[in-house]
């Protein structure tokens, strides 16, 4: 049995490798808030275990092994984070840390009861995309938000879910994965987005728009 540290270990890995390849021991204590000891010690211990691979100035990579049980506790983050919105009504911006709590202890059964219940969804409340029972991720093509040019109309396919004040920010915009818009500005010298949703404008930081994701680009305008 792995501790719930170690499943958050192997799940960040899983999340940054997704990002951009090897995962240094740097990036991931800063991206686990921890201290780089505490890494190390944990990374070899998950290596003895065969869940990582890693070699010096070379970062950490999942192995197989540790690739499913990743993939299993995003299952069961992103199942929770949709059945506590939808079941429960817990707020969007209130739903990640509640399932980090419950992640770890679900069981299979409980799991599959709530996938059933919920229709077999393909994605959480974020957009992010929720493993099947089969470890295969359902792959979205998305752009961030600070490609978009001026005129340009699209639809929100996914946010980072990882700020509950961020996306507190976005649900006043009303800009939900699947929301449509239309830029009408973008500020020069890395100014914000002057966009309009449905009828109503409103104007997104440039820092806020590199967590918003979309597609189905165009230009026209007219969303």
């Amino acid at each position: 049995m792995l501790t719930q540290a170690a499943e958050d270990y192997l799940k960040s890995i899983y999340k940054l490798q997704e990002k951009g390849g090897k995962v240094s021991t740097g990036i991931l204590a800063d991206y686990l808030n921890v201290k780089p000891a505490s890494v190390t010690g944990m990374i070899k211990k998950l290596k003895s275990m065969k869940l990582v691979r890693h070699e010096r100035y070379q970062g950490v990579t999942l192995t197989d092994a540790g690739m499913v049980i990743a993939l299993e506790i995003i299952r069961h983050h992103r199942l929770l984070e949709l059945y506590l919105f939808k079941a429960l009504g817990v707020p969007w911006d209130g739903v990640h840390e509640e399932a980090e709590k419950l992640e770890h202890v679900i069981s299979e059964d409980v799991e599959a009861r709530m996938d059933a219940f919920l229709g077999y969804p393909t994605t959480d409340p974020h957009g992010s995309p929720i493993p099947d029972k089969n470890g295969v991720v359902l792959k979205t093509h998305s752009i961030p938000m600070t490609d978009l040019k001026n005129g340009q109309s699209c639809v929100v396919v996914e946010v980072n879910d990882s700020d509950s004040a961020l996306l507190r920010h976005l649900g006043s915009f009303n800009l939900y994965p699947g929301t449509a818009f239309r830029v009408i500005e973008v500020a020069p010298f890395e100014g914000p987005f002057t966009i309009d949703i449905a009828g109503q404008q409103a104007v997104i930081g440039r820092e806020v728009a590199k967590h918003i994701f979309v597609n189905n680009v165009n230009e026209t305008d007219n969303v």
